[in-house]
């Protein structure tokens, strides 16, 4: 190997240690908050799940590009959030945080002079204030109603200068407050698809139900009924396939176009529908997700699929064309 070859694998490796150590302190910090999380925690989710209006996420600098990506997180899982710059704060913004609100502050010294405006702003009108800091004795955790409190960990910059292991943290927080708010509130897949609905993420997040095809476009026929009529309904529908009802509206079997095939002959049209269905359909959930709909297609070898209630009672038709108009594949 040349001597500039050498060199290069050297510094390659140099640069993998420095990684691996900024990762370790990282790691570290993290273990540090979740070894020291407390009651204060609890109180913090108490405040943001009894929210009357929206949270306000605030900060500056590094801590203020973690605070709008937690505002993000919380808007996205169906808490209603946005972020405050605290310089714009102090030149009229304030009027953005209502009476209702709940205001989180992030700093971590915790005396962060941009933030007085807002603090003061908190104690004057009495708008809940939650503290998000390692400054256990500063002005913002005095003045906050809660405090998450990060543990003394050193940054993982070589000069203990630069917000690292700080904002790892922080982020994490924000990250594990969102996460307890969405699982107290019962957020569902549904709710995160009405936030979400476009690119990929949200045709994953499609539901059965958003597909679809029902009322009269469903091909249904009454148990005792001819395949004649059978055969009727299925042209019409094109779906290539009917399914056959009881009296109480219960789908109890389906006539493929594999049946009309394997039963052709001169009393083919005659026959009761009966004689001819399948009987026990396979069937899916109108709120399953449209992936979950086509993946038993697949795997069963059929290109539709009766949606029913728990009753089995058909709610609509899902065939496999409609998840592949949707770009779901």
């Amino acid at each position: 190997m040349t001597e500039a070859g050498q060199s290069r694998k050297l510094t390659t490796t140099a640069d993998i240690e420095v990684a691996r150590r900024v990762l370790r302190s990282e790691i570290a910090g993290l273990e540090s908050l979740i070894d020291e999380l407390d009651g204060s925690f609890n109180a913090a989710i108490r405040l943001l799940a009894n929210v009357e209006d929206r949270v306000i996420v605030s900060g500056i600098g590094k801590s203020g590009h973690i605070a709008r990506k937690i505002a993000a997180t919380f808007a996205s899982t169906g808490t209603a959030a946005f972020f405050v710059h605290p310089a714009e704060a102090s030149h009229g913004d304030l009027g953005m945080i209502g009476s209702r609100d709940v205001v989180l502050a992030l700093s971590n010294s915790g005396d962060t002079e941009e933030l007085a405006d807002i603090l003061a702003h908190t104690r004057r009108f009495r708008i809940p204030l939650i503290a998000m800091t390692s400054g256990h004795a500063s002005s913002l955790a005095n003045a906050a109603d809660v405090t998450l409190l990060l543990p003394a960990v050193p940054e993982a910059c070589p000069m203990g200068l630069s917000p690292t292991s700080s904002t790892t943290m922080m982020l994490a927080l924000g990250d594990a407050l969102a996460v307890a708010l969405l699982e107290r509130k019962g957020f569902s897949h549904r709710d995160y698809h009405v936030l979400h609905p476009g690119g990929k993420l949200g045709r994953k997040l499609l539901e059965v139900a958003d597909l679809m095809h029902r009322d009269d476009a469903v091909p249904l026929i009454p148990t005792g009924a001819t395949m004649a009529e059978a055969i009727l309904v299925m042209t019409q529908k094109s779906f290539g396939c009917v399914g056959v009802t009881d009296a109480r509206h219960r789908l109890i079997g389906i006539v493929t176009d594999g049946d009309l095939r394997r039963h052709m002959g001169d009393r083919l049209l005659r026959a009761p529908v009966d004689s001819v269905m399948s009987a026990h359909p396979r069937t899916i959930r109108p709120h399953a997700l449209a992936f979950e709909a086509l993946g038993l297609m697949n795997a069963l070898s059929i290109t539709s699929l009766f949606a029913v209630d728990d009753e089995r009672q058909p709610l609509g038709i899902l065939h496999i064309h409609d998840c592949l108009r949707a770009g779901i594949a």
